[in-house]
């Protein structure tokens, strides 16, 4: 079945709708998320105010779409490093190397994701992002999932996590994905987060710019640890 092409009308407002979406995002990165605003995108683009209503409603309208796109982008970037990534040490390494590298290639969306608070921004039930959000944290748990068979240890350092410790939703994929495995399991998915995010947020915030000239290969050697420290170099 042949896709239809868009028509011109279609392409310029796709367009269009892409340049505000930048611009607000160097807005951001000039001034802060409190400088996003519709009327200053307007008047940057030489449009009306109404006109750039026909294309969000509200200021939080754009910055819903914003999160929600670029949510879903770093988590498409996540499962494709993943999926072509050998065994559990590998994989886990390939999804880490690519959450710090969409960062360094997104800060302004890194820091609307994991970072800044827009004020007065009043997000829709369930989150900007609740599919991507998801789909994240269930391709963590299942990196930690797969390798517990390998993992050495006992992992003693989270035994004692019980099942109510946790959200329920995530206990409930889990456990209908892993039936068996102990909430520790869980617990270590959740701390590897930490691990990953940590350097990542360092960086992405100007921390360790007078520390080191070379973040990449800091934050490769943590992870590297990391997967020693399960067993699974």
């Amino acid at each position: 079945m042949e896709t239809a092409t868009p028509s011109r009308r279609e392409r310029l407002r796709a367009e269009t709708a892409q340049e505000i979406k930048g611009i607000a995002l160097r807005l951001m990165a000039e001034s802060g998320p409190d400088a996003i605003s519709l009327r200053a995108i307007a008047r940057e683009m030489g449009m009306t105010a109404g006109a750039i209503y026909g294309y969000y409603r509200t200021r939080d309208d754009l910055i819903t779409t914003l999160i929600r796109e670029l949510y879903t982008e770093l988590v498409e970037a996540l499962f494709t490093a993943r999926d072509a990534a050998g065994g559990p040490g590998a994989r886990i390494l390939a999804w880490a190397e690519a959450f710090r590298v969409w960062a360094v290639a997104n800060p302004q969306g890194f820091r609307l994701i994991y970072g800044d608070p827009v004020p007065g921004y009043q997000p829709p039930p369930g989150g900007p992002a609740a599919e991507a959000e998801h789909r994240a944290c269930s391709g963590l748990t299942a990196l930690i999932g797969d390798a517990w068979p390998l993992i050495s240890g006992g992992r003693s350092a989270d035994a004692d996590h019980q099942w109510h410790d946790f959200d329920e939703g995530l206990v409930a994929e889990f456990q209908a994905s892993y039936p068996g495995l102990p909430p520790a399991a869980v617990a270590l998915s959740l701390r590897m987060w930490g691990r990953m995010h940590g350097l990542v947020a360092l960086e992405m915030y100007g921390h360790l710019g007078s520390q080191t000239s070379d973040p990449a290969k800091l934050y490769r050697a943590e992870m590297l640890d990391l997967i020693a420290s399960l067993g699974l170099g």
